[in-house]
Formats: C-alpha cells, sequence, structure tokens
C-alpha cells in the first residue's frame, strides 16, 4: 500500500483528484468506481473544475457507484443516486445511461444483488475510490463481513448510523440497511484510491495499514492489493 499523507483535506482532496484524472486521461473508456460521503465531495469538486478548464471528456466513462441505502428512491435528496448527480454527474458530460447504481427501492434483495454481481463482471474497474469508516468499514462492508463476498444487503452498525446521521434532520430518518458492492469486487479494481480524513479516523487508519490483515477490520484487506494508495491528511495519518 503506497502511503500519502496530506497537509490538510484540501491537499488530499488535489491528490486524489490528480490520481483520478490520470485514469480518465489515460483511457477515455475508463470504468470508475465511485464512492459517496462527505470525504470525496473535495475530489469530486476538483474532478468538475478540471472538466471545466480543460474540457476532460466523460462522454464515454462508465461508472459504478459502491452502495445505495435500502428504502430510498433514486429522487430521494439523502439517496446516494442523488448525492452523485448532485456532487458530481451533473457537473460532467457524463451520460447518465453510464452511471451504475444499486436500486434502493428493489423489492427482491437477492434479485438485485445478483444483477449488481452481474454488471460488476462486465464493468471491472480502473480504478476504484474508497471512504474509510471510523470502525474500518468500506463500502458498507462493517465488522466481521466475509472477504469473498459479493453485493449483498447490510444492516449497518450503529457506528455507521452515527457517523451519517450529520446528513440527515434527525438520526431516526437514517435507513438501517443498505445494498453493497463485496469486499472481493472492490479488491477485483486494477487500482484502489481510499482517502481518509480528520481525527475520528486516526485510529482505523493505524489498524487499516499497520494491523493484522482481520475480517474484523474490512479495510485491512487493502494491504493485499497490487496497487493500493491510500491519501490521508495528518489528523488521520495522526497514529501511523
Amino acid at each position: 500500500m503506497k502511503l500519502i499523507i496530506a497537509e490538510n483535506y484540501d491537499e488530499m482532496s488535489r491528490a486524489g483528484a490528480k490520481i483520478m484524472l490520470e485514469v480518465v486521461k489515460g483511457n477515455p473508456y475508463a470504468v470508475l468506481g465511485l464512492a459517496t460521503g462527505t470525504t470525496p465531495l473535495g475530489l469530486y469538486a476538483y474532478m468538475i473544475a478540471d472538466h471545466e478548464k480543460y474540457g476532460t471528456s466523460y462522454a464515454h466513462v462508465r461508472t459504478v457507484n459502491l452502495d445505495e441505502y435500502k428504502g430510498l428512491p433514486k429522487t430521494h435528496e439523502q439517496s446516494y443516486a442523488y448525492f452523485m448527480r448532485k456532487n458530481l454527474f451533473d457537473g460532467l458530460d457524463i451520460d447518465p445511461e453510464n452511471t451504475n447504481i444499486e436500486n434502493g427501492m428493489a423489492e427482491d434483495e437477492a434479485k438485485e444483488c445478483a444483477r449488481y454481481d452481474e454488471l460488476l463482471e462486465r464493468f471491472p474497474r480502473d480504478i476504484q475510490l474508497l471512504g474509510l469508516g471510523s470502525n474500518g468499514h468500506i463500502a458498507f462492508n462493517e465488522p466481521n463481513t466475509p472477504f469473498g463476498s459479493g453485493t449483498h444487503v447490510v444492516t449497518l452498525a450503529e457506528s455507521t448510523v452515527k457517523d451519517n446521521a450529520r446528513l440527515f434532520d434527525d438520526i431516526s430518518e437514517v435507513p438501517r440497511k443498505a445494498f453493497t458492492m463485496g469486499i472481493r469486487q472492490i479488491m477485483q479494481a486494477k487500482k484502489i484510491l481510499i482517502l481518509a480524513s480528520g481525527a475520528n479516523k486516526a485510529d482505523a487508519v493505524r489498524k487499516m495499514v499497520k494491523g493484522e490483515v482481520t475480517e474484523s477490520v474490512p479495510a485491512s484487506v487493502l494491504q493485499l492489493h497490487p496497487d493500493c494508495i491510500l491519501i490521508a491528511d495528518q489528523e488521520a495519518a495522526a497514529n501511523l
């Protein structure tokens, strides 16, 4: 795992955007694995700024997202489908038909997971962007998720619900379940870029980088990936 320690959130975001843009500019038909949450917002803003200034095209790029809340329609302001449109896709020339995310309203969970598994097989990711949960989760793969897992529905850990509550009016509104890409599929990406920001991520960063590879810390599996880059700001890297 390659480690880059950034001065602050903005420097982390700029460094991450540079890596993402290298992939897009090197392959106009790239498949990007994307993440949601507050951590990648700065990176996405730099991608949009680059598109506006330099005209980097996403006309042939395809995207696949990590996860989606169960029970939220794509029009809901807290759905990840809405998040991606608002914070990235609307600022690029990407074809909405080339963007992919799980259907949070799917009634048949097993059928939806199988659909997404098949889609991921057809679109191997050139790069997978990840954030890091304070409990060491990646995507919504909570501690003790099997490393061999495919797309599945997860009951969110209470720490994850609390982490995400800041985005809702009340913690009671945070969905308790989500569809998520499995760890096996994350590890299939050619390159992985994981971002970590803030003092509340410092313990998880230490366990991910220096701890044993264990399903109790899902992100620790990234030690086994041949091309993984961690960009952490100074607060998140404080325990290394």
